[in-house]
Order: C-alpha cells, then structure tokens, then sequence
C-alpha cells in the first residue's frame, strides 16, 4: 500500500439529524489535513428525521435505505459502494471523535491489515452502560476461546481496514452484531489484527439503540457461527 492510497469513510446513519452534521465536518476537516484522496459515504438507513437532509449538505456521499434495514445491511451497502483501499468505519452518534482516524489508519501502512479502536484501552469506558459493558466482556471471552486471540472491544464501530479485508470476510449480518462478524470473521482468516485505544463519549441525545437482550443473543450466535465459517485464502499486498 502507498501513501496516496484513496480511503473510504463509511458512516451508517438512523435518526441522528442532531450529531451527523458535526460528524461530517470533523471527518472532512481530519481527511482534508491528511492530505490523502478520500471519500465519505452516509448510509442513511432510512431515517424518519432530517438526517439525510443534513448530511446532503456536506461533501459527501449519501446513501438511502427506503425503510430501516439495520446497522449491519447500512455498512454492508457502504463497504459495497467504498472505493477506497482503506476503509474506515464509525458511528454518526457522536460517540466517536474523527480526530482519531489518522491513527487508525496509519499502522495499515505498517503491515496491519485490520485495526480496531478500543473503548476499554481507552477513556471510553464509562460511555458504555454497565449492562453493555458486562455482555461486551462476554463476547471478547467467547471470541478469546475460540480464536486463542486478545479482544479487548469485540463490539466497537469505529475500525480501520484494508480493502481485501472486506473482499474475503463474505459479510451477512443485518445489525449490530455486524462489528462482532468483521472481528471475527478477520481473524478466522488470518489478518493481522491490532487493537488501539480511543476516546469514546456517552451520546448526548436519545438512547442507544442496541437491544440489550435480542441483539445480545444475535451476538453470540453470530461469534459461533463466524468461527466455523471455511477460510478463503487471501493474497497479500
């Protein structure tokens, strides 16, 4: 991978007409000093606000979902439409700072094909509820056993990627167990996986909309599922 490599910044989207619009000029102003050729694609995912309405306002892509498909179909549909030999992906809560993509990004020039940010190596914590924070374990134990791998944060939305990640991880998830299929998935095929610390802020409006229990269980099965999913070889750069 080279330096002037084009890179994809996807954001899925559901009602959050009050922090996208904050979401889009950060990650513009990130991507515009870094100097490198980039794209940012809102996958609005059917949102019943002004979302999509905002995001148009900003240079980038918008994506629209006729009604709410889910987390996981709005980042399937913008990695499907990323052009980008490296693909970032976050949240358009706010939970995320896009000050923190440069240094996703940069070990993907380094020999890492797969980077994930970390709330629990970093400050973000006490952004989780506690609830969240007991089943996050859970799944990162689970992940743990059955890949002989460390986990810290199975469950984060904010990750960096190269390209033929996405081609080879044959991804099928609707919602968020989304992030847990990309992880697993990854290191079943063998990509070399790092994790970095982030900042991770408590939304400020509305709730979260993670069902604790039905996608808790989506979760676990998604994890055992992935775990036996056959390899396909995939080439280095």
């Amino acid at each position: 991978m080279e330096h002037s490599s084009l890179v994809s910044v996807v954001i899925p989207a559901y009602n959050e007409e009050q922090t996208i619009g904050n979401i889009l000029g950060d990650t513009i102003a990130v991507m515009d000093s870094l100097g490198l050729p980039y794209e940012v694609i809102v996958v609005d995912d059917g949102s019943t606000d002004d979302t999509r309405r905002v995001a148009s306002q900003y240079k980038v892509t918008v994506l629209c979902n006729q009604k709410n498909r889910g987390k996981g179909f709005a980042v399937r549909k913008g990695l499907q439409y990323a052009q980008g030999d490296i693909i970032v992906t976050m949240d358009s809560d706010g939970a995320h700072s896009p000050k923190e993509i440069p240094q996703l990004v940069s070990p993907l020039f380094n020999g890492v094909d797969m980077v994930a940010g970390s709330r629990f190596l970093g400050s973000g914590k006490e952004s989780t509820a506690r609830l969240n924070r007991l089943g996050n374990i859970l799944f990162n134990v689970t992940i743990m056993a059955l890949s002989r791998k460390p986990i810290t944060d199975s469950q984060t939305g904010f990750r960096a990627f190269k390209r033929k990640v996405v081609e080879n991880l044959e991804l099928e998830s609707l919602g968020f167990e989304i992030d847990t299929e990309i992880t697993v998935k990854g290191l079943k095929n063998g990509f070399v996986f790092q994790e970095l610390p982030i900042c991770c802020m408590r939304r400020k409006y509305d709730v979260s909309k993670i069902r604790v229990l039905a996608d808790g269980s989506k979760i676990l099965r998604t994890i055992v599922k992935a775990k036996f999913v056959p390899e396909r070889n995939h080439s280095s750069d």
